[in-house]
């Protein structure tokens, strides 16, 4: 296995352990790593980190289910805006967007606000109430994080994540449902980028070493993120949340403005 391969699923590792107790793959922080660590080459950032998604995202699931956090009727809502989202997205990468720094400010645009009331507003006395897991206007906002994450290759946890808390949903019953839409828009992803390479050259289709060694990485760091949630208050996975919204509306908005 080649240095790069071992250096991507040595970080992927630690960011998964991080990012998994609150409903995030931690494909969202490799492409920067990918970009300035790892030299894959682009489009091909975007489908690698898919398939990093695909490998890693099963074990935090397993755990998950096995403690009877799957939430079907939520994940379900999200699967079904999320999987034509990736497809249309992986579209216009391929074809039609040149760069990335507009989908960057908007992105920041969204998580700076959303970050900044989560890790610092005060917690409420009673959460509120959430709307149905089943509710269209949750499918129609999955539908737009899915073309995201089609664009820039993040199964689209860390978007979705922070709205659903800010929506009234509690972190323990987001976590599972956002992985396991990220799981399955991932899956799509990789096959409609596998599918666009046939018809175009160049780097489109996932670098499958760096990709399969990450995604390894963020399995065993996923399994072990899923089993310190419960070992951490709500309170504090709440303001967790915020601060990584806030972390990735900064980077975005300085990737974006640069």
């Amino acid at each position: 296995m080649s240095g790069d391969a071992l250096l991507g699923g040595a970080l992927s590792f630690l960011i998964a352990v991080v990012a998994t107790p609150v409903g995030v793959s931690g494909a969202v922080f490799l492409v920067p790593v990918q970009v300035s660590l790892l030299h894959t080459p682009s489009p091909s950032i975007t489908p690698t980190n898919l398939l990093y998604n695909i490998v890693a995202t099963p074990g935090a699931l397993a755990r998950y289910a096995g403690r009877g956090l799957a939430r079907p009727p939520l994940a379900w809502t999200l699967v079904l805006g999320t999987l034509p989202g990736v497809v249309i997205g992986a579209v216009i990468r391929v074809e039609l967007l040149a760069g990335p720094s507009a989908f960057y400010v908007v992105i920041a645009a969204v998580l700076i606000p959303l970050g900044g009331w989560l890790a610092l507003g005060r917690s409420p006395a009673g959460r509120r109430t959430p709307p149905s897991p089943r509710d269209g206007r949750i499918t129609g906002m999955a539908l737009i994080v899915g073309a995201i994450g089609g664009i820039y290759g993040i199964g689209g946890g860390s978007l979705l994540a922070p709205v659903l808390v800010g929506l009234g949903f509690s972190v323990v019953e987001v976590a599972p449902a956002a992985l396991a839409s990220t799981f399955l828009t991932s899956i799509v992803g990789v096959l409609t980028y596998a599918v666009l390479s046939l018809r175009h050259s160049g780097s489109i289709a996932p670098a499958w070493v760096v990709g399969l060694a990450m995604g390894a990485g963020g399995l065993l760091g996923g399994y072990v993120g899923a089993g310190l949630q419960p070992r951490l208050p709500e309170d504090l996975l709440r303001r967790g949340l915020g601060v990584l919204a806030l972390a990735l509306g900064v980077r975005y908005a300085t990737l974006g403005l640069a």
